[in-house]
């Protein structure tokens, strides 16, 4: 391919602007005082007819649908964002030739990518996905466009990982199957882009500390439990520069996370969805994603110092002690206990049960909670600063489970830790859960059709907000892991998602939040 006779020079003249095809695409030639110029006939912002535009200053093009303006001769975009593909033009014998050659690959990747940061910059989440489709468009590696969204967004966030990052590992999980349609996968990736874009709007940067230290797991871990950002990233960049991967360093970041009750779980998923998401994408975003993991982990909040989950560590430390009385091994019991109580039933389990057995009753007692959890606290504007629960809350332990199952395949010796949180998610929200709710309407007969529909509707969630959408995605992907590995959780686990995905969950609480300002202040 290369140059083509488009029209002749005359009758271009006469009427000022043409449009010629080839191959496909429209192109847009215009004849002016600055001289002969072509580019693409479609505006690069929503497709709109470039031949409909105005003309003026000699070679400024206007697309009259949103006041776009592009200078057909040098190439840059005056108003608006995208670049404007351009053809060069020779004039012959009284022709118009344009040279269609394709642009150089590596030259337009970098174009392409240089889109996606100002799409970042800017929180255009139109342009993030027209970006990603012209990398799909040219067989080029969509995912290039996470890659450089992550290390853009490293330094933006002060206190490290995000849910945005966790929920990439199951966006792409999803926009890698098979089954997905393009617009699927498509969407998928404008998802990741568009939540780490929210995530790191604000404009401050908060550098990583510098330097390599030799990679050792206890003083690691020793670091991580002194709250010493510089000497754990430290650590992990040694580990790095020593051929280690983030998934040879899973064990040892899982260790950290579950040292302390932090985080409402967070921790843990986070370390999963880390270690997933760096090995999906490569060694080039492995360094940023484990800065600000442990960024993440060293300031999460260490509940367990909380008078509600105080007695984790001492439970911890006697784990195994077999209690000279134990309740029955069943979900049930667990039902309205608060979090201490929870864990003592669990501590006396521990001592004459196997792990996988109790974590088969906490995972059922966490399903519960999710189905009976009581709407009418969730939208009130009466309640506590303390009581500010929401669904998103219930899920927690469902996605934590998950990631808990991944753990332990790797280091069985995490077993009592991550028990123990669990009895902590399920007392947490014992107190929120309506124990007579009629849940008969949840209950779903197709359990696979069910599944394959709500996996589906993902694409097209329509949620307002990055964190509901995060969270459908991530407590359906985890809950289909649980029911691969224990079918017994069908019944309970299938009807309280199917109650989830279909809530109606407020993003805003507007009244409630004045309200208890306003309180707040008067007691200052």
């Amino acid at each position: 391919m290369g140059w083509i006779d488009a029209i002749s020079l005359a009758d271009l003249v006469e009427k000022e602007k043409a449009v010629v095809r080839h191959d496909g695409r429209q192109i847009l030639l215009v004849h002016s005082e600055a001289g002969v110029f072509a580019c693409a006939n479609r505006c690069p912002h929503e497709g709109y007819p470039l031949s409909e535009g105005t003309l003026t200053e000699g070679c400024v093009l206007t697309c009259n649908w949103h006041n776009w303006k592009f200078d057909l001769a040098t190439g840059r975009t005056l108003v608006g964002g995208d670049r404007l593909t351009r053809f060069p033009v020779r004039l012959e014998n009284g022709r118009v030739l344009l040279d269609v050659t394709p642009p150089d690959p590596a030259h337009r990747h970098d174009e392409i990518l240089a889109g996606v940061m100002r799409g970042l910059e800017d929180l255009d989440q139109q342009r993030l996905v027209r970006e990603t489709a012209r990398l799909i468009q040219l067989r080029m590696d969509p995912a290039d466009a996470v890659r450089t969204a992550i290390g853009w967004a490293a330094e933006k966030l002060e206190f490290g990982m995000t849910h945005a990052f966790a929920g990439a590992a199951d966006w792409l999980r999803l926009s890698d199957r098979p089954v997905s349609s393009d617009d699927e996968k498509l969407a998928a990736l404008g998802e990741i882009l568009g939540h780490i874009a929210d995530d790191a709007r604000g404009g401050g940067r908060f550098p990583f500390p510098a330097g390599s230290v030799a990679w050792n797991e206890a003083a690691f871990l020793d670091a991580m439990e002194r709250e010493d950002e510089a000497m754990a990233i430290a650590m992990l960049r040694g580990a790095l520069d020593a051929g280690m991967t983030p998934d040879d360093l899973l064990p040892a970041l899982a260790v950290a996370a579950l040292a302390h009750y932090a985080g409402f779980g967070h921790s843990l998923i986070y370390v999963v969805k880390t270690v997933e998401l760096a090995g999906r994408l490569g060694a080039v975003v492995a360094e940023p994603l484990l800065c600000l993991l442990a960024r993440n982990l060293i300031y999460a909040r260490r509940e367990d110092l909380l008078p509600e989950f105080r007695d984790y560590a001492a439970r911890l430390a006697g784990w195994g002690i077999a209690a000279e009385t134990s309740p029955p091994l069943g979900s049930a019991i667990l039902r309205g206990r608060a979090a201490k109580s929870a864990m003592a039933v669990v501590s006396a389990w521990g001592g004459r049960h196997q792990p996988e057995t109790i974590f088969r009753a906490l995972v059922e007692a966490a399903a519960w909670n999710l189905l009976h959890a009581d709407e009418d606290v969730f939208t009130s504007i009466r309640g506590k600063l303390a009581d500010n629960v929401g669904w998103l809350d219930f899920t927690h332990a469902l996605t934590f489970a998950e990631a808990a199952l991944t753990v332990v395949q790797r280091r069985p010796s995490l077993w009592p830790a991550i028990l123990l949180q669990l009895a902590c998610f399920i007392g947490r929200n014992a107190g929120y859960v309506d124990a007579a709710l009629d849940t008969g309407a949840y209950r779903v007969a197709n359990v696979d059709g069910f599944i394959a529909g709500s996996v589906s509707e993902l694409f097209d969630h329509g949620r307002d907000r990055f964190i509901i959408s995060v969270h459908l995605t991530k407590t359906l992907l985890a809950s289909i892991n649980l029911l691969q590995a224990d079918r017994d959780l069908t019944p309970t686990l299938t009807a309280a998602l199917n109650r989830f995905v279909h809530a109606h969950i407020k993003g805003r609480h507007v009244l409630r939040t004045a309200r208890q300002m306003r309180e707040l202040v008067e007691q200052e």
